[in-house]
């Protein structure tokens, strides 16, 4: 089933300067909607991974809203101020060192230090907005257990991604939306929020990028309630990105093969879970 729920314009929130926002990002709070519920206090955890992001971080820690309780920060070793500033800027960031090498190392750090009931990652290049969190949250709210951001569902978009890796991650959906017969609108896009209550479930093992494909492959398999909801990426606010669009290709497109129904470590049998998209 597939709904659209109505965004409304929230005017709660009183103006506030943001001398770091370009002329093309969204005003703060986009997606927030007048019914949405605020969560409990320490109820959401805040993963962010970060490699060598000091220029980026004030942006990103700036529009964090309210109903997040704590933030991670996991640092792969950052040779810039990346973990001085957002310490100064937050003092009550939990900064802690991953465990390994690579960005889905990172996450299963944050994931198992998390407390919250609810996890939310997503990237400290700036390219993602915090502002969006509540929306997210409002999903989890209300009885479901994945949420995934998507740039191609009807209110989200892109001002970064490049055609070559559009059609790239066109490729993999559409493999996976044929292996789980699933209809999602959006694969390779790490702006993701689930109960913390599933991690087993999830089951993550993945050390790179490959691990946004790897949850959402996993949430299919094991039944759980996934939905989609708009989100804008924009483009990376400072330095140049981690993502190598080829290889991380490769390491997706291996992990989906691997985890297919009937493959080697497809140790459960498919399940087929409701997909809800909220548009604005």
């Amino acid at each position: 089933m597939t709904t659209h729920p109505t965004l409304r314009q929230n005017t709660d929130f009183p103006p506030t300067e943001h001398p770091l926002r370009r002329s093309t990002d969204p005003a703060p709070h986009p997606m927030r909607r007048a019914e949405d519920k605020a969560p409990t206090r320490l109820a959401v955890s805040l993963v962010i991974p970060a490699l060598n992001e000091a220029r980026n971080i004030p942006w990103v820690f700036e529009q964090i809203p309210d109903c997040v309780g704590e933030v991670l920060l996991i640092d792969g070793d950052s040779h810039d101020a990346t973990v001085r500033i957002a310490t100064q800027i937050l003092p009550t960031v939990r900064s802690l060192k991953q465990s390994g090498k690579g960005k889905g190392n990172a996450l299963r750090t944050g994931f198992l230090a998390a407390r919250g009931d609810y996890v939310v990652m997503m990237d400290a290049d700036g390219s993602m907005s915090p502002a969006e969190i509540p929306h997210f949250v409002h999903f989890l709210e209300n009885g479901y257990d994945f949420v995934k951001g998507s740039r191609f569902v009807e209110g989200g978009g892109s001002l970064d991604i490049t055609r070559f890796r559009q059609l790239g991650n066109h490729a993999l959906l559409a493999l996976v939306n044929r292996l789980y017969d699933a209809t999602l609108t959006d694969l390779c896009y790490g702006f993701c929020a689930f109960r913390r209550t599933f991690l087993d479930q999830l089951d993550l093992h993945a050390t790179g990028f490959e691990i946004e494909a790897e949850m959402i492959v996993h949430a299919l398999r094991s039944g759980l309630r996934i939905a989609e909801v708009p989100s804008l990426e924009l483009p990376r606010r400072n330095g140049r990105s981690n993502l190598h669009a080829i290889s991380d290709g490769r390491r997706v497109l291996k992990t989906l093969l691997s985890e297919r129904p009937g493959g080697q470590k497809a140790t459960a049998q498919p399940a087929s879970a409701p997909l809800e998209r909220s548009a604005s």
